[in-house]
């Protein structure tokens, strides 16, 4: 089994168990299009000159800062006291996006996280996206984070919504891969909200302050634990506690999310609102990350739940190929035609559900000899689901999907519409292609970015994206159980705020974190009488890290402005019209008192 790089879990397809890192940040020459820039759609003099003197204004309060810290992402390592430090460089832009100007300020550094007692527990790296009020009322605060767990924030920070990103050709390679250009973020969400992206313990240049280590914090309630104390301090150093306060979590960010947004609300801290992106709400209904994390079968009860939630993504997947006749109106419409055939054939799954999942995972003979449907079987499919025969035979055999829909090609796990060939030898080293797409080209961009547009460097350490030491290491259990399962966990959030709003993400062509999973998890809330929460989930064409699709990015935008501001979201399903959940799932309930409160502070 190899373990997952950047979002939810073990699981197949990834690069070997290796660290990856930048070299220690060193200034480079690379100018950002998009920083600094004024309005230049006017040609009148008296408007030149205003721009030019914002600028020199501008430049004339960056404050850029050289980090003597030698921070280390070992696991047994730790900070001294004496070596914290809350400092940062703080740099000025302008924002620009059609008729929208924003002047923003980045600020980039260490706050350190403390216990209820004031005693240090991490000094966590971190890049805020600021602007000053244009209303009088304080402008939201969104806390965004990826997952791994051992990732930092720099996927989500280069490729979504901060006001510069990496201009990806999503689902292609391009000509110049790996150097993709940072370019100003037409749909930064920086006119609607301040964005602050953590990077976990362990990640990034953050580290544990003594007499911690970084691995007390690499599981799931320390974890939610630390972040939580950092969010605290960062309100309480900006003064932000009357902000509209915003979670957004990536993947394993989204079960992070859950247990985090209880975590505050029981100490006091009240949210507005949670964006829950390529979610994995529950490990044991994914028995491909249940058996891959138990290294056991126990974690097959859920098999058939896998199956049949994984086939629309798929499905989705193999109509991009072709392998889909007639091909679909919409994917909107194909992704309702597939719920409703994996729901009518869900018993005929269950005779090879624990087969195909063991294949997902490379061990289909664990059990004995696999089991897959006949020809005949798979035939008689063909017309109710729209798969090829091929397509079929791609899904249900002794070999991951990843290698059986197109001969001869790799696709991604997570993103689908990315392959390659076989004979690529970048497969040599990792295995998917999706994630070759982005993982040298965001660590190339960030070595210049961060010297350079964020003023900030640490010539004494290295920056680490990807620390997959965490992963073997994390400690995934929670509320009494062996994995997380945090619908409980939003459920207990959601009592404690009724108006917390809740809006899931999701990518169509996601195989790692399938959509029709996250809504069949989301559904159990419909078996809590009385609920009605402020919850919507959207689908998207494009992969697990969404926001590198050129058409998704702007309507997920769109979709997001919406979001803060309380409305509806077209087109989005709400917790009465989500399909129903599984029979053979536990009903909501919340988690226990030890699993809610675990390292609250008082409010």
């Amino acid at each position: 089994m190899k373990p997952d790089r950047r979002c939810a879990g073990n699981r197949r397809g990834a690069a070997p168990g290796k660290i990856t890192t930048i070299a220690a940040m060193v200034i480079g020459a690379m100018a950002l299009a998009a920083c600094g820039s004024g309005d230049g759609s006017s040609s009148s003099a008296a408007n030149l000159k205003q721009t030019a003197n914002a600028k020199a204004a501008q430049v004339a309060a960056n404050q850029t800062y050289v980090d003597p810290v030698a921070y280390s992402m070992n696991a047994n390592d730790s900070l001294d006291a004496s070596q914290v430090a809350e400092k940062a460089a703080v740099m000025n832009y302008t924002w620009t996006s059609g008729s929208t100007t924003v002047n923003y300020t980045t600020t980039t550094g260490h706050l350190t996280a403390s216990d209820s007692s004031g005693n240090p527990e991490a000094s966590m790296s971190y890049v805020a996206y600021t602007a000053p009020s244009t209303n009088g009322a304080p402008r939201p605060v969104t806390f965004v984070y990826n997952g791994g767990p051992g990732s930092s924030s720099i996927w989500l920070r280069l490729g979504s919504f901060a006001p510069t990103r990496v201009a990806t050709p999503d689902p292609l390679f391009g000509t110049n891969w790996p150097n993709y250009p940072l370019v100003n973020n037409a749909e930064s969400l920086i006119d609607t909200t301040d964005l602050v992206f953590i990077d976990p313990p362990g990640t990034g240049l953050s580290e544990a302050v003594s007499p911690n280590t970084n691995q007390t914090f690499w599981g799931s309630d320390p974890d939610v634990t630390v972040m939580r104390d950092f969010i605290e301090r960062y309100l309480t150093v900006n003064s932000r506690s009357s902000s509209p306060i915003y979670l957004y979590g990536e993947s394993y960010g989204t079960p992070r999310t859950d247990m985090l947004a209880l975590s505050l609300e029981t100490a006091g801290v009240h949210l507005t609102g949670i964006t829950l992106q390529s979610a994995i709400l529950n490990y044991f209904a994914d028995a491909t990350e249940a058996v891959a994390v138990e290294n056991s079968t126990a974690g097959l009860a859920l098999a058939t739940d896998t199956v049949a939630g994984y086939m629309p993504g798929y499905a989705e997947v193999a109509a991009y190929y072709n392998q889909v006749s007639p091909a679909p109106a919409s994917q909107s419409a194909y992704a309702t035609q597939m719920a409703q055939f994996v729901t009518t054939e869900y018993s005929a799954f269950n005779s090879y559900s624990q087969s195909w999942v063991l294949s997902q995972i490379g061990d289909p003979d664990a059990l004995g000899r696999p089991v897959f449907p006949s020809s005949k079987t798979l035939t008689s499919w063909e017309q109710p689901s729209s798969l090829t025969l091929q397509a079929l035979k791609g899904y249900f055999n002794a070999n991951p999907f990843s290698g059986s829909l197109i001969s001869g090609t790799t696709i991604g796990r997570y993103d689908g519409r990315v392959s390659l060939p076989n004979s690529d030898s970048r497969l040599q080293s990792d295995g998917d292609p999706s994630d070759i797409l982005i993982s040298q080209p965001f660590t190339n961009a960030l070595a210049t970015q961060m010297p350079n547009y964020l003023g900030y460097t640490a010539p004494n350490a290295t920056y680490v994206p990807l620390n997959d030491n965490i992963i073997g290491s994390w400690d995934f259990s929670h509320d009494g159980q062996a994995l997380p399962d945090t619908i409980p966990d939003l459920l207990g959030a959601l009592q404690l705020n009724p108006q917390l709003a809740v809006f899931s993400e999701n990518g169509y062509h996601d195989l790692a974190t399938p959509f029709f999973n996250t809504e069949k998890q989301l559904a159990r809330l419909q078996t809590v009488s009385g609920l009605n929460p402020n919850l919507q989930v959207s689908f998207f064409q494009g992969g697990h890290m969404i926001y590198l699709d050129d058409v998704a990015r702007p309507q997920m935008k769109s979709d997001l402005a919406l979001f803060y501001q309380n409305a509806a979201i077209p087109g989005a399903l709400t917790l009465k019209t989500l399909p129903a959940p599984w029979s053979d799932e536990a009903a909501a309930s919340t988690p226990t008192a030890n699993a809610a409160t675990t390292g609250a502070k008082a409010p």
